[in-house]
């Protein structure tokens, strides 16, 4: 595979490939929480809408942020009319479950607002990579950490940001989320719509990032051209109060 030379839209890439790789981690924490109706919950860093929509199926009340101006567009577009999602948080709405699944260092001053507010028992969920040596895609990240010259970047420790935001534990799993595509194409894609190769593209330049990523993918691409990567992800239960 040559480097491409369409233009990324990459929230449209991220809703329409990269989203739904994440469904099994959704389901897995919906059922532990018994997320449902009268379920109230809010979505952070909530993409472009498809874990609200789930939520939403399932009889919940849902409203979600992102920072992402054009996911959040799309959230919009595709959730049904009435649900609010913005680019900040509302600080004013009693929540049941707050899920952030994909948790960062900066999710933690998010927490600790809307915690300060919650009530007592509200559930919050943090998520991210499981261990390395479990997830097919972690040479791909190792790719954009040395690219923008920094040290490897696992991901957040999430019972830190649990301690941060002065929450209480209560429970964890892990979810097997493997990344199936149906062609390099759209592995390259889905990959560059997560946003984490942003520092390399600028380090270097989108040619190079693209070269050292179809590098990476070589392992995983099956004789009939689809790309197949296993990967756990891990999640934390904590309550607020």
């Amino acid at each position: 595979m040559t480097p491409t030379l369409v233009p990324h839209h990459p929230a449209r890439d991220w809703a329409e490939i990269q989203e739904r790789m994440l469904v099994p981690l959704y389901e897995a924490v919906y059922d532990r929480l018994g997320v449902g109706a009268g379920t109230r919950l809010l979505g952070l860093d909530c993409g472009s809408g498809l874990a609200l929509l789930m939520a939403a199926a399932r009889g919940a009340r849902v409203a979600g942020a992102d920072r992402d101006h054009a996911r959040v567009e799309l959230a919009r577009e595709r959730l049904p009319e009435g649900v609010t999602v913005a680019q900040e948080p509302p600080e004013d709405l009693p929540y049941d479950v707050i899920t952030a699944f994909h948790a960062t260092d900066g999710t933690l001053p998010e927490l600790r607002v809307l915690t300060r507010t919650a009530q007592p028992g509200t559930a919050v969920v943090l998520a991210g990579w499981g261990p390395p040596e479990r997830c097919a895609t972690e040479p791909v990240l190792r790719v954009a950490a040395r690219l923008a010259d920094r040290g490897p970047a696992p991901g957040p420790d999430l019972d830190a940001l649990v301690a941060g935001a002065g929450l209480r534990p209560a429970g964890s799993g892990r979810v097997a989320c493997p990344f199936g595509y149906a062609d390099e194409g759209s592995a390259m894609r889905g990959l560059l719509s997560t946003g984490v190769f942003g520092e390399a593209i600028r380090a270097t330049d989108l040619p190079q990032v693209e070269k050292e990523i179809e590098e990476a993918l070589a392992p995983y691409v099956r004789p009939d051209g689809t790309v197949w990567m296993p990967n756990v992800f891990r999640y934390v239960v904590a309550r607020v109060g």
